[in-house]
Protein backbone atom coordinates (compact mmCIF):
# COMPACT_ATOMS: atom_id res chain seq x y z
CA UNK A 1 0.00 0.00 0.00
CA UNK A 2 2.83 2.37 0.90
CA UNK A 3 4.54 1.62 -2.43
CA UNK A 4 1.34 2.54 -4.27
CA UNK A 5 1.14 5.83 -2.34
CA UNK A 6 4.78 6.55 -3.17
CA UNK A 7 4.18 5.87 -6.85
CA UNK A 8 1.15 8.14 -6.75
CA UNK A 9 3.18 10.94 -5.14
CA UNK A 10 5.94 10.56 -7.68
CA UNK A 11 3.51 10.56 -10.56
CA UNK A 12 1.82 13.66 -9.14
CA UNK A 13 5.18 15.47 -9.03
CA UNK A 14 5.98 14.36 -12.58
CA UNK A 15 2.55 15.50 -13.78
CA UNK A 16 3.04 18.87 -12.09
CA UNK A 17 6.46 19.40 -13.70
CA UNK A 18 5.15 18.32 -17.08
CA UNK A 19 2.11 20.60 -16.86
CA UNK A 20 4.07 23.68 -15.77
CA UNK A 21 7.09 22.84 -18.00
CA UNK A 22 9.40 24.01 -15.21
CA UNK A 23 13.07 23.17 -15.72
CA UNK A 24 14.17 20.82 -12.94
CA UNK A 25 17.62 22.44 -12.97
CA UNK A 26 15.99 25.80 -12.31
CA UNK A 27 14.17 24.35 -9.31
CA UNK A 28 17.44 22.87 -8.09
CA UNK A 29 19.23 26.23 -8.32
CA UNK A 30 16.42 28.03 -6.53
CA UNK A 31 16.49 25.40 -3.81
CA UNK A 32 20.27 25.72 -3.46
CA UNK A 33 19.97 29.52 -3.31
CA UNK A 34 17.35 29.34 -0.54
CA UNK A 35 19.50 26.89 1.44
CA UNK A 36 22.51 29.22 1.14
CA UNK A 37 20.52 32.28 2.20
CA UNK A 38 18.77 30.63 5.13
CA UNK A 39 21.92 28.78 6.20
CA UNK A 40 24.11 31.89 6.34
CA UNK A 41 21.37 33.93 8.03
CA UNK A 42 20.73 31.47 10.85
CA UNK A 43 24.42 30.65 11.23
CA UNK A 44 24.96 34.32 12.04
CA UNK A 45 21.91 34.26 14.29
CA UNK A 46 23.15 31.33 16.36
CA UNK A 47 26.84 32.35 16.46
CA UNK A 48 26.57 36.13 16.81
CA UNK A 49 23.04 36.53 18.12
CA UNK A 50 21.71 38.18 14.96
CA UNK A 51 21.22 37.19 11.34
CA UNK A 52 22.68 39.71 8.90
CA UNK A 53 22.16 37.93 5.59
CA UNK A 54 18.39 38.10 4.98
CA UNK A 55 18.18 41.85 5.53
CA UNK A 56 17.19 44.51 2.97
CA UNK A 57 20.65 46.07 3.23
CA UNK A 58 22.56 42.87 2.50
CA UNK A 59 20.18 41.68 -0.23
CA UNK A 60 20.40 45.10 -1.92
CA UNK A 61 24.21 45.02 -1.78
CA UNK A 62 24.19 41.41 -2.96
CA UNK A 63 22.17 42.33 -6.05
CA UNK A 64 24.57 45.15 -6.92
CA UNK A 65 27.63 42.92 -6.41
CA UNK A 66 26.10 40.24 -8.63
CA UNK A 67 25.44 42.58 -11.55
CA UNK A 68 28.96 42.68 -12.99
CA UNK A 69 29.41 38.89 -12.89
CA UNK A 70 25.89 38.31 -14.24
CA UNK A 71 26.52 40.47 -17.32
CA UNK A 72 29.67 38.53 -18.23
CA UNK A 73 28.03 35.18 -17.42
CA UNK A 74 25.40 35.79 -20.13
CA UNK A 75 28.19 35.94 -22.71
CA UNK A 76 30.08 33.02 -21.20
CA UNK A 77 27.00 30.86 -21.85
CA UNK A 78 27.42 31.31 -25.61
CA UNK A 79 31.17 30.70 -25.34
CA UNK A 80 30.75 27.40 -23.49
CA UNK A 81 27.75 26.34 -25.59
CA UNK A 82 30.03 26.43 -28.64
CA UNK A 83 32.57 24.26 -26.76
CA UNK A 84 35.06 27.05 -26.09
CA UNK A 85 36.24 28.82 -22.93
CA UNK A 86 37.34 32.37 -22.10
CA UNK A 87 39.81 32.67 -19.25
CA UNK A 88 40.67 36.29 -20.00
CA UNK A 89 37.46 38.06 -18.93
CA UNK A 90 38.73 39.10 -15.48
CA UNK A 91 41.98 40.56 -16.79
CA UNK A 92 40.20 42.14 -19.76
CA UNK A 93 37.73 43.78 -17.37
CA UNK A 94 40.64 45.29 -15.43
CA UNK A 95 42.35 46.50 -18.61
CA UNK A 96 39.18 48.11 -20.02
CA UNK A 97 38.55 49.74 -16.63
CA UNK A 98 42.05 51.23 -16.78
CA UNK A 99 41.42 52.54 -20.32
CA UNK A 100 38.17 54.17 -19.22
CA UNK A 101 39.81 55.56 -16.09
CA UNK A 102 42.60 57.10 -18.14
CA UNK A 103 40.09 58.56 -20.61
CA UNK A 104 38.04 60.40 -17.97
CA UNK A 105 40.90 61.40 -15.69
CA UNK A 106 43.91 62.04 -17.96
CA UNK A 107 42.67 62.52 -21.54
CA UNK A 108 39.15 63.94 -21.95
CA UNK A 109 39.37 66.68 -19.25
CA UNK A 110 42.37 68.08 -21.12
CA UNK A 111 40.41 68.14 -24.38
CA UNK A 112 36.83 68.94 -23.35
CA UNK A 113 37.41 70.56 -19.98
CA UNK A 114 36.87 69.25 -16.47
CA UNK A 115 33.27 68.22 -15.77
CA UNK A 116 32.13 68.25 -19.42
CA UNK A 117 28.78 66.37 -19.72
CA UNK A 118 30.03 64.19 -22.59
CA UNK A 119 33.02 62.74 -20.74
CA UNK A 120 31.16 59.75 -19.31
CA UNK A 121 29.43 59.01 -22.63
CA UNK A 122 32.66 59.03 -24.64
CA UNK A 123 34.36 56.98 -21.94
CA UNK A 124 31.76 54.20 -22.15
CA UNK A 125 31.80 54.19 -25.96
CA UNK A 126 35.61 53.91 -25.98
CA UNK A 127 35.51 51.12 -23.39
CA UNK A 128 32.95 49.05 -25.29
CA UNK A 129 34.84 49.65 -28.55
CA UNK A 130 38.11 48.33 -27.13
CA UNK A 131 36.36 45.43 -25.40
CA UNK A 132 34.68 44.38 -28.66
CA UNK A 133 37.90 44.83 -30.63
CA UNK A 134 39.98 42.72 -28.21
CA UNK A 135 37.27 40.05 -28.06
CA UNK A 136 37.10 39.92 -31.86
CA UNK A 137 40.89 39.65 -32.06
CA UNK A 138 40.93 36.70 -29.67
CA UNK A 139 38.08 35.14 -31.62
CA UNK A 140 40.03 35.60 -34.86
CA UNK A 141 43.02 33.75 -33.40
CA UNK A 142 40.75 30.91 -32.29
CA UNK A 143 38.61 30.65 -35.42
CA UNK A 144 40.94 31.46 -38.30
CA UNK A 145 44.35 30.47 -36.92
CA UNK A 146 42.99 27.36 -35.15
CA UNK A 147 44.68 28.18 -31.83
CA UNK A 148 42.73 26.52 -28.97
CA UNK A 149 40.54 28.93 -27.02
CA UNK A 150 42.10 27.76 -23.77
CA UNK A 151 45.58 28.86 -24.93
CA UNK A 152 44.46 32.15 -26.50
CA UNK A 153 42.46 33.28 -23.49
CA UNK A 154 45.04 32.00 -21.01
CA UNK A 155 47.54 34.19 -22.82
CA UNK A 156 44.98 37.01 -22.71
CA UNK A 157 44.64 36.55 -18.96
CA UNK A 158 48.35 37.32 -18.55
CA UNK A 159 48.67 39.92 -21.31
CA UNK A 160 45.74 42.15 -20.31
CA UNK A 161 46.63 42.03 -16.61
CA UNK A 162 50.18 43.09 -17.47
CA UNK A 163 48.86 45.76 -19.84
CA UNK A 164 46.76 47.21 -17.01
CA UNK A 165 49.87 47.59 -14.89
CA UNK A 166 51.83 49.25 -17.70
CA UNK A 167 48.98 51.59 -18.65
CA UNK A 168 48.51 52.89 -15.12
CA UNK A 169 52.17 52.62 -14.11
CA UNK A 170 51.02 50.60 -11.11
CA UNK A 171 48.75 53.42 -9.87
CA UNK A 172 45.06 53.62 -9.05
CA UNK A 173 43.26 56.00 -11.42
CA UNK A 174 40.75 58.17 -9.56
CA UNK A 175 38.39 59.93 -9.18
CA UNK A 176 36.11 59.03 -12.07
CA UNK A 177 33.55 61.41 -13.58
CA UNK A 178 30.66 62.02 -11.10
CA UNK A 179 27.98 61.03 -13.64
CA UNK A 180 29.93 57.92 -14.58
CA UNK A 181 30.11 56.99 -10.89
CA UNK A 182 26.31 56.90 -10.66
CA UNK A 183 26.30 53.80 -12.90
CA UNK A 184 27.90 51.89 -10.03
CA UNK A 185 24.92 52.39 -7.73
CA UNK A 186 24.98 53.99 -4.30
CA UNK A 187 22.22 56.21 -2.87
CA UNK A 188 22.25 58.55 -5.87
CA UNK A 189 22.74 55.76 -8.42
CA UNK A 190 19.24 54.36 -7.94
CA UNK A 191 15.76 55.02 -9.33
CA UNK A 192 13.96 55.40 -5.98
CA UNK A 193 10.80 53.82 -4.61
CA UNK A 194 8.26 55.26 -7.05
CA UNK A 195 10.04 54.29 -10.24
CA UNK A 196 10.88 50.90 -8.74
CA UNK A 197 7.17 50.23 -8.28
CA UNK A 198 6.49 51.45 -11.82
CA UNK A 199 9.15 49.09 -13.13
CA UNK A 200 7.77 46.20 -11.07
CA UNK A 201 4.24 46.75 -12.39
CA UNK A 202 5.50 46.96 -15.97
CA UNK A 203 7.38 43.67 -15.53
CA UNK A 204 4.29 41.98 -14.07
CA UNK A 205 2.23 43.18 -17.04
CA UNK A 206 4.98 41.88 -19.32
CA UNK A 207 4.80 38.44 -17.68
CA UNK A 208 1.05 38.30 -18.31
CA UNK A 209 1.42 39.35 -21.95
CA UNK A 210 4.21 36.81 -22.52
CA UNK A 211 2.04 34.02 -21.14
CA UNK A 212 -0.95 35.08 -23.25
CA UNK A 213 1.19 35.52 -26.37
CA UNK A 214 2.91 32.18 -25.87
CA UNK A 215 -0.41 30.38 -25.48
CA UNK A 216 -1.78 31.98 -28.65
CA UNK A 217 1.32 31.03 -30.60
CA UNK A 218 1.04 27.41 -29.48
CA UNK A 219 -2.59 27.26 -30.54
CA UNK A 220 -1.75 28.90 -33.86
CA UNK A 221 0.86 26.29 -34.77
CA UNK A 222 -0.99 23.35 -33.22
CA UNK A 223 1.40 22.79 -30.32
CA UNK A 224 0.11 21.44 -26.98
CA UNK A 225 -0.73 24.12 -24.40
CA UNK A 226 -0.30 24.16 -20.65
CA UNK A 227 -3.41 23.72 -18.46
CA UNK A 228 -4.98 27.01 -17.42
CA UNK A 229 -4.16 26.37 -13.76
CA UNK A 230 -0.48 26.06 -14.73
CA UNK A 231 -0.63 29.37 -16.63
CA UNK A 232 -2.23 31.09 -13.62
CA UNK A 233 0.31 29.55 -11.25
CA UNK A 234 3.31 30.63 -13.34
CA UNK A 235 1.90 34.15 -13.68
CA UNK A 236 1.15 34.42 -9.96
CA UNK A 237 4.54 33.09 -8.86
CA UNK A 238 6.42 35.27 -11.36
CA UNK A 239 4.50 38.40 -10.37
CA UNK A 240 4.90 37.55 -6.69
CA UNK A 241 8.67 37.29 -7.05
CA UNK A 242 8.77 40.65 -8.85
CA UNK A 243 6.62 42.41 -6.23
CA UNK A 244 8.63 40.83 -3.40
CA UNK A 245 11.88 42.02 -5.00
CA UNK A 246 10.56 45.57 -5.31
CA UNK A 247 9.52 45.54 -1.64
CA UNK A 248 13.00 44.39 -0.56
CA UNK A 249 14.75 47.02 -2.71
CA UNK A 250 12.49 49.74 -1.33
CA UNK A 251 12.95 48.58 2.27
CA UNK A 252 16.61 49.63 2.30
CA UNK A 253 16.82 53.35 3.24
CA UNK A 254 19.51 55.91 2.59
CA UNK A 255 22.11 56.22 5.39
CA UNK A 256 21.38 58.99 7.91
CA UNK A 257 24.53 60.94 7.02
CA UNK A 258 23.59 61.13 3.34
CA UNK A 259 20.03 62.12 4.24
CA UNK A 260 21.39 64.99 6.36
CA UNK A 261 23.54 66.25 3.46
CA UNK A 262 20.64 65.85 1.04
CA UNK A 263 18.31 67.77 3.36
CA UNK A 264 20.86 70.55 3.83
CA UNK A 265 21.41 70.91 0.08
CA UNK A 266 17.65 71.09 -0.61
CA UNK A 267 16.63 73.13 2.47
CA UNK A 268 14.55 70.28 3.90
CA UNK A 269 13.83 70.20 7.61
CA UNK A 270 14.32 66.75 9.13
CA UNK A 271 11.55 65.82 11.59
CA UNK A 272 12.43 64.17 14.95
CA UNK A 273 11.49 60.71 13.65
CA UNK A 274 13.79 61.21 10.67
CA UNK A 275 13.23 60.80 6.94
CA UNK A 276 12.92 57.46 5.18
CA UNK A 277 14.20 57.59 1.60
CA UNK A 278 14.28 54.27 -0.23
CA UNK A 279 17.10 53.24 -2.50
CA UNK A 280 14.93 51.25 -4.89
CA UNK A 281 16.61 49.45 -7.75
CA UNK A 282 20.25 50.39 -8.36
CA UNK A 283 21.41 51.20 -11.88
CA UNK A 284 23.76 48.15 -12.06
CA UNK A 285 20.76 45.87 -11.43
CA UNK A 286 18.82 47.51 -14.25
CA UNK A 287 21.80 47.12 -16.59
CA UNK A 288 22.14 43.42 -15.71
CA UNK A 289 18.40 42.85 -16.23
CA UNK A 290 18.45 44.68 -19.56
CA UNK A 291 21.46 42.64 -20.72
CA UNK A 292 19.74 39.45 -19.57
CA UNK A 293 16.58 40.23 -21.55
CA UNK A 294 18.57 41.24 -24.65
CA UNK A 295 20.81 38.16 -24.49
CA UNK A 296 17.81 35.85 -23.94
CA UNK A 297 16.17 37.32 -27.04
CA UNK A 298 19.42 36.96 -28.99
CA UNK A 299 19.90 33.35 -27.92
CA UNK A 300 16.32 32.14 -28.40
CA UNK A 301 14.66 34.38 -30.99
CA UNK A 302 17.30 35.14 -33.61
CA UNK A 303 19.19 33.30 -36.32
CA UNK A 304 22.42 34.11 -34.52
CA UNK A 305 21.22 32.25 -31.42
CA UNK A 306 20.06 29.23 -33.44
CA UNK A 307 23.45 29.07 -35.12
CA UNK A 308 25.23 29.21 -31.75
CA UNK A 309 23.35 26.20 -30.41
CA UNK A 310 23.66 24.36 -33.71
CA UNK A 311 27.44 24.78 -33.61
CA UNK A 312 27.55 23.63 -30.00
CA UNK A 313 25.39 20.59 -30.70
CA UNK A 314 27.45 19.39 -33.66
CA UNK A 315 30.11 21.70 -35.19
CA UNK A 316 30.73 19.47 -38.22
CA UNK A 317 27.04 19.19 -39.06
CA UNK A 318 26.58 22.94 -38.60
CA UNK A 319 29.39 23.65 -41.05
CA UNK A 320 27.96 21.18 -43.58
CA UNK A 321 24.59 22.94 -43.19
CA UNK A 322 26.19 26.17 -44.43
CA UNK A 323 26.85 27.96 -41.16
CA UNK A 324 30.05 30.00 -41.22
CA UNK A 325 31.41 28.59 -37.96
CA UNK A 326 34.61 30.63 -38.07
CA UNK A 327 32.77 33.93 -38.45
CA UNK A 328 30.32 32.92 -35.73
CA UNK A 329 33.16 32.08 -33.34
CA UNK A 330 34.76 35.47 -33.89
CA UNK A 331 31.42 37.25 -33.37
CA UNK A 332 30.73 35.33 -30.15
CA UNK A 333 34.09 36.34 -28.68
CA UNK A 334 33.55 39.92 -29.85
CA UNK A 335 30.21 39.91 -28.02
CA UNK A 336 31.94 38.53 -24.93
CA UNK A 337 34.42 41.41 -25.11
CA UNK A 338 31.60 43.96 -25.34
CA UNK A 339 29.82 42.44 -22.33
CA UNK A 340 33.09 42.44 -20.39
CA UNK A 341 33.42 46.15 -21.13
CA UNK A 342 29.91 46.76 -19.77
CA UNK A 343 30.90 44.88 -16.62
CA UNK A 344 34.03 47.04 -16.43
CA UNK A 345 31.80 50.13 -16.46
CA UNK A 346 29.75 48.76 -13.55
CA UNK A 347 32.77 47.60 -11.53
CA UNK A 348 34.88 50.74 -11.92
CA UNK A 349 31.91 53.06 -11.39
CA UNK A 350 31.02 51.18 -8.21
CA UNK A 351 34.56 51.68 -6.84
CA UNK A 352 34.74 55.21 -8.31
CA UNK A 353 38.22 54.31 -9.53
CA UNK A 354 40.22 51.89 -11.67
CA UNK A 355 42.51 49.67 -9.63
CA UNK A 356 44.99 46.94 -10.54
CA UNK A 357 43.01 44.35 -8.57
CA UNK A 358 39.78 45.03 -10.47
CA UNK A 359 38.43 41.85 -12.07
CA UNK A 360 40.92 39.55 -10.36
CA UNK A 361 39.55 35.97 -10.27
CA UNK A 362 36.33 37.13 -11.97
CA UNK A 363 36.88 34.55 -14.71
CA UNK A 364 36.41 31.80 -12.13
CA UNK A 365 33.13 33.24 -10.88
CA UNK A 366 31.84 33.84 -14.42
CA UNK A 367 32.61 30.30 -15.59
CA UNK A 368 31.21 28.84 -12.38
CA UNK A 369 28.03 30.92 -12.75
CA UNK A 370 27.47 29.66 -16.29
CA UNK A 371 28.11 26.02 -15.35
CA UNK A 372 25.99 26.17 -12.18
CA UNK A 373 23.27 27.73 -14.34
CA UNK A 374 23.10 24.59 -16.46
CA UNK A 375 25.51 25.36 -19.31
CA UNK A 376 27.18 22.13 -20.39
CA UNK A 377 30.88 21.89 -21.26
CA UNK A 378 29.83 19.24 -23.79
CA UNK A 379 28.24 22.06 -25.80
CA UNK A 380 24.78 22.82 -27.14
CA UNK A 381 23.04 23.32 -23.78
CA UNK A 382 22.69 26.50 -21.74
CA UNK A 383 20.31 29.28 -20.71
CA UNK A 384 20.84 32.96 -20.03
CA UNK A 385 18.51 33.08 -17.03
CA UNK A 386 20.31 30.05 -15.58
CA UNK A 387 23.66 31.86 -15.80
CA UNK A 388 22.23 34.94 -14.06
CA UNK A 389 20.82 32.77 -11.29
CA UNK A 390 24.17 30.95 -11.12
CA UNK A 391 25.91 34.31 -10.68
CA UNK A 392 23.55 35.07 -7.80
CA UNK A 393 24.38 31.70 -6.22
CA UNK A 394 28.14 32.32 -6.49
CA UNK A 395 27.90 35.87 -5.15
CA UNK A 396 25.67 34.68 -2.30
CA UNK A 397 28.32 32.16 -1.31
CA UNK A 398 31.06 34.78 -1.38
CA UNK A 399 28.99 37.41 0.44
CA UNK A 400 27.88 34.91 3.08
CA UNK A 401 31.43 33.75 3.72
CA UNK A 402 32.59 37.35 4.12
CA UNK A 403 29.77 38.07 6.59
CA UNK A 404 30.63 35.13 8.82
CA UNK A 405 34.36 35.85 8.64
CA UNK A 406 35.79 33.10 6.42
CA UNK A 407 39.37 33.66 5.25
CA UNK A 408 40.00 34.55 1.62
CA UNK A 409 41.79 31.22 1.16
CA UNK A 410 38.71 29.30 2.30
CA UNK A 411 36.51 31.38 -0.02
CA UNK A 412 38.66 30.38 -3.00
CA UNK A 413 38.56 26.74 -1.93
CA UNK A 414 34.77 26.83 -1.75
CA UNK A 415 34.49 28.41 -5.21
CA UNK A 416 36.77 25.74 -6.67
CA UNK A 417 34.84 22.97 -4.97
CA UNK A 418 31.48 24.33 -6.16
CA UNK A 419 32.77 24.46 -9.74
CA UNK A 420 33.92 20.82 -9.64
CA UNK A 421 30.63 19.67 -8.10
CA UNK A 422 28.65 21.63 -10.71
CA UNK A 423 30.48 19.91 -13.58
CA UNK A 424 29.98 16.52 -11.89
CA UNK A 425 26.24 17.16 -11.53
CA UNK A 426 26.08 18.29 -15.17
CA UNK A 427 27.67 15.01 -16.31
CA UNK A 428 25.31 13.06 -14.06
CA UNK A 429 22.29 14.93 -15.40
CA UNK A 430 23.27 14.32 -19.02
CA UNK A 431 23.85 10.59 -18.40
CA UNK A 432 20.43 10.22 -16.77
CA UNK A 433 18.76 12.23 -19.54
CA UNK A 434 20.33 10.18 -22.33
Amino acid sequence: MSDQKQEYKESAVVRFLRATEVDTRLLGMIGALLIIWIGFHYYGHFVRGFGAFLTPRNLWNLSVQTSSIAVMATGMVLIIVTRHIDLSVGSLLGFIAMIMGAMQVWVLPQILGLGHPMIWVITIVVGIFFGTLIGAFQGFLIAYLSIPAFIVTLGGLLIWRGSSYLLARGETIAPVDPTFALIGGGPYGTIGATYSWVLGIVVCIGIVFLLIGGRRQRKRFGFPTRPMWAEWLIGAVGSGVVIGTVMVMNAYPWPKGIIKRYAAQNNIEIPPEGIFISHGFAIPILIALAVGVAMTFLATRTRFGRYVFAIGGNPEAAELAGINTKKMTMLIFALMGALTAISAVIASARLKSATLALGQFDELYVIAAAVIGGTSFAGGIGTIYGAILGALVMQSLQSGMVLIGFDAAIQQMVVGGVLVVAVFLDNLYRRNSA
